[in-house]
């Protein structure tokens, strides 16, 4: 990849970035604080994905940066978006709106986090490997993030 094709890479993928963390933390402080239960602002829903949303949104801003940066330095005509992002967009969509609202969470986790090993896993390990550790990463991963969530933080989960 030329440096002008990862430059605009930068800058767009920098400002999804950015919208992505400001949607975040906007809706963050759209939750309930259940003040009235006498919750603090540490503790109250939003606290952690409103910082989560803060530091995606920081670090969008410093991605476009470092884009703008490259960007005055050369120009070329290469593709704005890599086939690597793209596969990432379209997982991660997936598994939103497709496996969500479709499949038990701990079940669409899991093929979310192995079908995205296994394609980005090193392509000169042996194909058996890869699908292997894929798929104990994605139970592993499903068990672990339901049982944090639904145990320690008292989330219900879909």
């Amino acid at each position: 990849m030329s440096q002008a094709s990862g430059s605009r890479t930068d800058l767009w993928g920098g400002a999804a970035w950015v919208g992505l963390g400001s949607v975040i933390l906007v809706e963050s402080l759209r939750m309930d604080r259940f003040e009235s239960m006498g919750a603090t602002v540490y503790t109250y829903p939003g606290f952690v994905p409103g910082m989560i949303g803060a530091v995606v949104a920081l670090l969008g801003l410093v991605l476009m940066a470092r884009g703008w940066r490259a960007r005055a330095q050369t120009h070329d005509g290469e593709p704005v978006m890599p086939a690597r992002v793209a596969i990432a967009l379209l997982l991660s969509l997936a598994f939103c709106l497709v496996l969500l609202s479709r499949a038990h969470f701990v079940l669409a986790t899991a093929l979310f986090v192995a079908t995205f090993t296994f394609l980005f896993a090193d392509p000169a390990q042996p194909r058996a490997r890869r699908l292997r550790v894929a798929g104990i990463s994605g139970a592993i991963t499903a068990v672990v993030v339901f049982y944090v969530f639904q145990e320690i933080f008292l989330v219900r989960l879909p």
